[in-house]
């Protein structure tokens, strides 16, 4: 065993690493030290491989790096670079280890300056969107039958040519009214609004085209101006924006009725074809034949029946009264036979009661002769209860108490309303009440005196 401090000890040597290692490891650490990132440049060395990557250099006054955007980026690009174009990539910062050369591989790229136009779209439609410019609730249908079409683009814009070949094509009935103005530059989108604004104060057009041909972000941006989304918004007719490509937003899309694709769409949508309302009107003439032929067939099927239903007045009445003696007989049978019938029924009930009806004569003569001695029995009864009653009430009148106080007795009851029978009841000072024949008294006890014996 060596000592740690051992002099004559082997000493371990340093790991040895590949170049490839090596690379991987800087590629690695790059990736992680720079993320995604907007890097600014001009184009140089441009190549665009047969598989589809761009290979080029970005570059500026003092510097330049390599970069590669790869096929599944580049087609989402919009557009192809050029030598010298001024564009802003996002890009991950990485080594290309084959080489060992530093370079970018690019995710994104758009035009220099682009990203602040983006920007400033981004807020002024997020401005809008809140004060409900673009709400649906405001927008407008377009007209069923368009008689007239507006357009606001340049005279000189190719747009102007689309869409007028594509109306003289499709609808020439279809009169057309031309406002003027400039589509890009410097006071554009002023003249586009005040175009908008004439447009909607003469009210000579039922549709109004707001149009013009594609272009990068900076030559759209007239249409991306609040003063031309207002215009927009406020006009007496409905709008249809068609501006740029199909990829191609405006804020002046979002404020229109409807957006079209492109300008030519844009007529298209403005105006229903010729052929198509001549179709139209070819199968609703045809409807409408098929429709009357078959109203009048079927008026000329009911005329038929009612014909072959009509009667002659005097056949009609001949027949209403045959059937009124029908009837009128019905019902005298059918009043008389329940009447004869049921006095059928009644006659053989009285000669069945005849047959069986009692002699009550004699127990009539009976009746009279038991009600005339029980008249005179209860007669003599009730004058012998009448005289027990008086022999009653006159021995009775002798028991009245009444009559004993009329001779000058009295009635003597103490406080409790008892009648007093023997002095030793009474007691000094108690209140009596004497009770005489017309009243009575209250009197007080002086003394008592009992009967001598």
């Amino acid at each position: 065993m060596h000592s740690l401090f051992d002099p004559d000890a082997p000493v371990a040597a340093p790991p040895v690493l590949t170049v490839t290692a090596l690379n991987q490891q800087v590629a690695r650490l790059l990736e992680r030290s720079f993320p995604l990132t907007w890097i600014g440049g001009e184009i140089s060395n441009f190549t665009r491989a047969s598989s589809g990557h761009w290979y080029f250099t970005l570059k500026d006054d003092a510097a330049q790096v390599r970069a590669v955007m790869f096929r599944g980026r580049a087609q989402y690009a919009g557009f192809i670079p050029r030598e010298g174009d001024k564009v802003e990539v996002r890009a991950l910062v990485t080594l290309y280890g084959a080489r060992g050369d530093y370079q970018i591989n690019v995710e994104a790229i758009r035009r220099a300056g682009v990203g602040a136009l983006f920007e400033a779209f981004l807020r002024l439609k997020e401005k809008l969107g809140a004060q409900g410019l673009f709400d649906e609730e405001r927008k407008r249908p377009l007209p069923l039958f368009t008689r007239s079409v507006g357009i606001v683009t340049s005279p000189q814009a190719a747009a102007l040519r689309d869409i007028l070949s594509a109306l003289r094509r499709r609808a020439p009935h279809v009169r057309i009214v031309l406002y003027p103005s400039p589509v890009q530059g410097q006071g554009a989108a002023e003249r586009i609004a005040d175009a908008i604004h004439s447009a909607s104060r003469r009210a000579e057009v039922d549709v109004l085209l707001v149009c013009r041909g594609g272009g990068s972000i900076e030559d759209l941006w007239s249409f991306n101006e609040e003063i031309v989304a207002r215009a927009i918004a406020a006009c007496s007719m409905p709008v249809i924006a068609g501006v740029g490509h199909e990829t191609d937003f405006t804020i002046a899309d979002f404020a229109a009725d409807v957006r079209a694709a492109t300008p030519t769409a844009a007529a298209e949508l403005a105006a229903t074809p010729r052929a198509d309302w001549m179709a139209s009107l070819s199968a609703d003439c045809i409807d409408l034949k098929r429709a009357m032929r078959r109203t009048l067939s079927e008026a000329n099927l009911n005329l038929d029946n009612w014909a072959r239903r009509l009667q002659s007045p005097s056949a009609r009445i001949g027949h209403q009264r045959l059937q009124l003696l029908a009837l009128s007989t019905a019902m005298t049978h059918a009043v008389r036979a329940p009447v004869n019938r049921h006095s059928f029924t009644l006659e053989q009930l009285r000669a069945r009661w005849s047959r069986h009806r009692p002699d009550v004569r004699g127990w009539r003569a009976e009746i009279a002769s038991q009600q005339r001695h029980l008249g005179a029995s209860f007669a003599s009864q009730l004058g012998a209860r009448r005289h027990a009653l008086g022999a009653l009430a006159a021995q009775l009148e002798l028991l009245n108490p009444q009559r004993t106080l009329e001779r000058g007795y009295a009635i003597v009851r103490d406080g409790a309303g008892k009648v007093l029978r023997s002095p030793y009841a009474i007691r000094v000072n108690d209140k009596l009440t004497v009770r005489l024949a017309e009243g009575s008294a209250e009197v007080g006890v002086a003394s008592v005196q009992g009967l001598l014996e």
